[in-house]
């Protein structure tokens, strides 16, 4: 079973809405791709067996302000995030590109 879900573009705020299973679990919406993540076109027919889906904004169907009212998307592109499992452990990207700016001190 589908069901339609919105994801907001993080670059000019238009929404866009993608048919998927109720199941998958989102972890994220992003303007980079996560290194080393698989992503799926949003009209793919398998889209659990992607790590998330690459949108370009106002090109994958219509999209609305968040009023529901008809916009043009910005045309660029960003990326919804699956959470991902190995053995039953969240896999986190490496590095990290969500939730702000990350540093690596390890030099």
């Amino acid at each position: 079973m589908t069901v339609p879900v919105s994801y907001t573009c993080p670059h000019c705020g238009a929404v866009t809405r993608v048919e998927r299973r109720a199941d998958l679990a989102d972890k994220s919406v992003t303007t980079v791709p996560q290194p080393g993540w698989e992503y799926a076109e949003p009209d793919d027919d398998d889209l659990e067996s992607a790590d998330g889906i690459a949108f370009v904004c106002g090109e994958d169907g219509p999209t609305t302000d968040r009023e529901g009212e008809p916009v043009e998307g910005c045309g660029r592109p960003f990326y919804l995030n699956f959470v991902r499992f190995e053995r039953g452990v969240e896999l986190e990207p490496d590095p990290p590109t969500y939730g702000g700016p990350s540093f690596d001190f390890r030099r």
